[in-house]
């Protein structure tokens, strides 16, 4: 849906498409697998619950902590599977779906242009297509604004135009076919020219698109890199953070203790002239310094904010499958307690739940990228959280002493998926 506006109706063959949306999926999938760990179960607890298997169970001596042994081996499983798919497919895919689409945008320039509306995506111009032909990238009735020359007013119109990059991907051409070009001056508006064309090219910079980046070469974010690649990156952060932290020492201790200072003044006390000029010496070497300490500090807080960020995604990359094991305890006691184990009730319980978890990792990962906290209690703080309210629960339940009464989650489930009432005597 992000991109729907720019690939609907663009004459792009549906395979391209789907590529495109099963890239971006990859991302999906990370978030879909906790939370579907958690609705599962909430449904099988709460089922077991509503027929009263988990009360016989009980008489029978298997307590709470033996029937979720098993669901937490198998979310251990999914969990190290989860962390598997962080490190090996989530960072190509992400990867591939950039290149992709910016294949597409090198394919078809013409993505960023809407027929009857002007588009200004190319700096200095403003292009206006009545009609368009997206599959041969083909216009017709152009008009163009030029703005390349602030001197002058140039518009330029053509009953058909073809729109195409250059080879080096660097100028964006347009080859103009029966139309005619007016220029007139800005200031003097007495100034007119009229020129009439078969045939007219015009050469687009095209930078601002970044197509020069698409192929094998195209660099990497974070998100496009696996953990012991974003390890490796980090620890050669840290050998540059050492050298600037080490420069912003020897400078300060210079600035502050060394005696540079004071020595050009000693013996020049008697001579005005000389005392003036090396008191204008000292204070531009003062700035200097100041502006050198200055450069290093930012060197340095640019720096850790790079290893922050690096980690911040290392981080993450462990904590959103390490949820699955803390799912588990969460909705091992929460479906005892609501005895449901119809979708409705599983659903609402764990959006909730996991809406709060959510926005703890979002909002720890912001935190921790402006570095008002640690890269691990950003990504961690949410997991420690609900797991100590897990761990509370099954405890309450297993000793069968919580009195939590869920009844309000039933004004969320729309009227369609809640059960009946068993009234069978």
């Amino acid at each position: 849906m992000k991109f729907a506006d720019k690939l609907v109706g663009k004459g792009l063959d549906t395979w391209i498409v789907v590529q495109l949306i099963m890239y971006n999926l990859a991302w999906m999938v990370v978030l879909v697998v906790p939370m579907a760990v958690l609705v599962a179960t909430l449904m099988a607890f709460g089922a077991m619950a509503q027929n009263n298997e988990i009360t016989i169970m009980k008489s029978s001596g298997v307590s709470l902590y033996k029937m979720i042994a098993g669901p937490l081996a198998a979310s251990v499983v999914v969990g190290v599977l989860l962390i598997l798919f962080n490190n090996d497919v989530l960072p190509d895919a992400n990867h591939q779906a950039k290149i992709l689409m910016m294949d597409i945008q090198q394919k078809k320039p013409t993505l960023s242009i809407e027929p009857g509306v002007f588009s200004q995506e190319v700096e200095n111009y403003a292009i206006l297509a009545r009609t368009m032909d997206q599959n041969k990238n083909k216009m017709f009735g152009v008009t163009i604004y030029d703005y390349t020359n602030p001197y002058k007013i140039n518009i330029v119109t053509a009953n058909e135009g073809l729109l195409y990059f250059s080879k080096n991907q660097t100028k964006l051409l347009m080859d103009l076919q029966n139309g005619e070009i007016h220029e007139s001056g800005v200031s003097d508006t007495k100034l007119y020219r009229k020129l009439l064309f078969t045939k007219h090219r015009i050469a687009m910079d095209a930078q601002q698109f970044s197509f020069q980046q698409s192929g094998p070469g195209v660099s990497r974010s974070d998100r496009e890199l696996s953990a012991p690649d974003m390890l490796t990156i980090v620890d050669s952060l840290k050998q540059t953070r050492f050298r600037y932290f080490t420069h912003f020492q020897k400078t300060t201790n210079k600035f502050f203790l060394g005696d540079s200072f004071a020595a050009p003044l000693q013996g020049k006390i008697r001579q005005p002239n000389a005392l003036n000029e090396n008191y204008t010496n000292l204070i531009e070497r003062v700035k200097n310094i100041k502006n050198e300490i200055l450069s290093s500090f930012l060197q340095v807080d640019f720096v850790d904010k790079e290893i922050d960020k690096y980690m911040v995604e290392i981080h993450k990359k462990y904590s959103i499958p390490a949820a699955c094991i803390i799912f588990i305890l969460l909705g091992a006691p929460l479906g005892v307690i609501t005895r449901k184990g119809g979708f409705g009730m599983a659903a609402s319980v764990s959006l909730f739940f996991f809406l709060i978890y959510w926005a703890s990792l979002i909002g720890g990962e912001k935190l921790a990228d402006r570095g008002f906290m640690t890269p691990f209690w950003g990504m961690w703080s949410a997991n420690i959280l609900m797991g100590l309210v897990g761990i509370l629960l099954t405890k309450k339940v297993a000793n069968e002493t919580v009195t939590l009464d869920l009844s309000f989650f039933k004004k969320l489930i729309p009227k369609a998926w809640q059960q009946p009432e068993d009234t069978s005597v």
